[in-house]
C-alpha cells in the first residue's frame, strides 16, 4: 500500500473509537437519531480512508504500472472500485 501508512492508521483507529462508542449507545438504548449521527459520522471517516488509499492507487499503482496492458488493468480494478462505491 502506498497510500500514508500513519494517516490510515489514525483514521482507522478513531473509526474503531467511533464503533466502541456506538456500541455503548445501542446498549444503553440511546436516541436513535443519535446513534445514527454517530453512525454517518463513522461512515465519513472510513469513506476518507478510503479516498485515500484510492488516490495511492491512482497515483503509485496506476503510474508506475510498467506496460500498457498492466495501466489498464489497474485502472479496470479503480473502475470496478468506483462501480460499488457510486452503486
Amino acid at each position: 500500500m502506498q497510500a500514508d501508512e500513519k494517516k490510515i492508521r489514525r483514521l482507522l483507529k478513531t473509526a474503531r473509537g467511533q464503533i466502541d462508542g456506538i456500541l455503548k449507545m445501542v446498549d444503553e438504548n440511546r436516541y436513535c437519531i443519535d446513534i445514527s449521527q454517530q453512525l454517518m459520522a463513522t461512515e465519513a471517516i472510513l469513506n476518507k480512508v478510503n479516498k485515500e488509499i484510492l488516490t495511492a492507487h491512482l497515483k503509485n499503482c496506476v503510474s508506475q504500472a510498467e506496460t500498457q496492458e498492466e495501466k489498464e488493468e489497474k485502472i479496470d480494478e479503480l473502475v470496478s472500485m468506483l462501480g460499488k462505491i457510486l452503486k
